[in-house]
């Protein structure tokens, strides 16, 4: 049964996509119907699909979109078959860019970029500096499936170094790294959806988000120079042991490392074009990327002489893959059918007229002083990044706000990165959990609050000192 529904599911939700990138190009009403249908055929399969408690979420949210619609539209039926199409552009998205991790498997790019660093990486600070930095960079390749990779990479290279302590350096530096990724990398669903719907220049909060993601790099290093002091242990001398038997593994021991060179020109050649086509095409980013991905991940495998790697990973993404998402995806249907009915409905405009006057009684608060909270506590109720910052920009984007829409853009990633740092019950820190032994409140909250609360106060004295002026 389950092997049926799980067919029923990939079949379900790869014709949707395939349905929405066709009928933006080309419109037609039996196409768009069909959207929908496949639309409900996604929803219905995956609930079928996953057990009672990875759907209690879903359910909720549906209950509540539909109960909105119910007393709200005017015309039940056109709302929700036009509900069901609100995250056609993000289900395109998700579905596409998982693909680019098949590139990494084909050749040991991590491996070869930390023997290269070897100089860099001599002291525990600059380590944990370029692990964050390296988990932020994978991220644009894997998204949060970054976690369990650097996690298992550094497990590797640290195998023999067990402990709170080890355990500690090794999560923080990953699960910070991600969370500041969602900051400012274009291939996150979450950023570029929000980037879209608040109407923001990209260029300008992909720099802002880069700058406050260093900013943030810089002050995980801060805390986990007094964390390593705290436990009393030597990281420095242990990881040079380790970073000296890594070189002596590596297949490049010249100067020029040629594995490398080639990560960053992919790096660059994948990134660059998703740039130029938007410039030369006009196409928003959430089509944009996808396309771009598709065609260079074909190229890749094309021009490396491996179209038998690429039909394996094809055949294994359809056969058992896209099933493994049926709760991310099932989550972003739902939020879109809730986002639409508020949308239609005038709660929306409720809960902003709440803030307004929360806001109006304390002089010195405002809605982006707000904002974080909203997402991170929707994070502690199990929303992932991507269905917060989707629900909240969804009611936010009908809002013409005061402020340059790039410092909203801030705000909202901003408790996105509090949220996947604490909370026990969103995806990164469940993956984390499973592979290293420890319970989430200790991945999560214990290890990150501090860190958390100055993270927030740092990026809110730059949002509000540009208020004021």
């Amino acid at each position: 049964m389950n092997r049926k529904v799980a067919v029923a599911f990939t079949f379900s939700v790869s014709s949707y996509a395939s349905l929405h990138f066709i009928t933006y190009f080309y419109h037609a009403s039996v196409l768009s119907a069909m959207l929908s249908i496949t639309g409900v055929l996604t929803l219905l399969s995956a609930l079928l699909l996953l057990p009672i408690k990875k759907i209690q979420l879903q359910l909720c949210l549906i209950i509540t979109a539909l109960s909105v619609l119910f007393f709200t539209s005017h015309s039940f039926g056109t709302d929700l078959i036009q509900a069901l199409q609100q995250m056609r552009s993000l289900i395109g998205l998700l579905l596409i860019v998982p693909i680019i991790s098949w590139v990494l498997k084909e050749e040991p790019y991590i491996e070869e970029i930390m023997s290269f660093a070897h100089n860099f990486l001599n002291k525990s600070q600059k380590f944990y500096l370029g692990l964050m930095a390296m988990t932020q960079v994978i991220s644009h390749f894997l998204l949060f499936g970054v976690v369990p990779m650097m996690y298992q990479f550094i497990e590797t290279f640290l195998k023999d170094h067990k402990g709170e302590a080890w355990e500690n350096f090794k999560g923080t530096a990953i699960l910070r790294g991600f969370g500041l990724s969602t900051l400012w990398v274009i291939s996150i669903p979450s950023f570029i959806f929000a980037v879209e719907a608040l109407d923001a220049t990209l260029w300008k909060s992909i720099t802002l988000g880069f700058v406050f993601a260093f900013a943030g790099t810089l002050l995980s290093v801060v805390f986990s120079y007094y964390q390593e002091k705290k436990y009393d242990v030597d990281f420095s001398s242990i990881l040079r042991q380790e970073v000296e038997k890594a070189m002596m593994n590596s297949r490049n021991q010249g100067k020029w490392n040629k594995d490398v060179a080639e990560f960053f020109f992919l790096f660059l050649s994948l990134f660059g074009t998703i740039f130029l086509v938007h410039e030369l095409t006009g196409l928003e980013f959430l089509l944009t990327i996808p396309l771009v991905i598709l065609v260079w991940t074909f190229f890749y495998f094309l021009l490396k002489r491996r179209t038998a790697s690429l039909a394996v990973e094809t055949r294994f993404y359809f056969s058992a893959g896209i099933a493994k998402q049926a709760q991310q995806f099932s989550i972003l249907m739902s939020a879109g059918l809730l986002i639409y009915a508020l949308n239609q409905s005038s709660v929306g405009g409720y809960v902003i007229n709440a803030m307004n006057f929360l806001t109006g009684i304390v002089p010195f608060l405002n809605i982006l002083f707000l904002i974080p909270f909203i997402v991170i506590l929707l994070g502690f109720i199990g929303l992932g990044p991507l269905p917060v910052i989707v629900l909240v920009t969804g009611v936010l984007e009908g809002i013409s706000f005061p402020y340059p829409p790039e410092l909203v853009v801030l705000a909202i990633t901003s408790g996105s990165v509090i949220s996947i740092i604490l909370s026990p019950f969103v995806m990164p820190v469940i993956i984390l959990s499973s592979i290293n032994g420890l319970s989430g409140i200790r991945n999560g909250l214990q290890f990150n609050l501090k860190y958390a609360i100055a993270f927030y106060i740092m990026v809110q004295l730059f949002i509000q000192t540009i208020i004021l002026l």
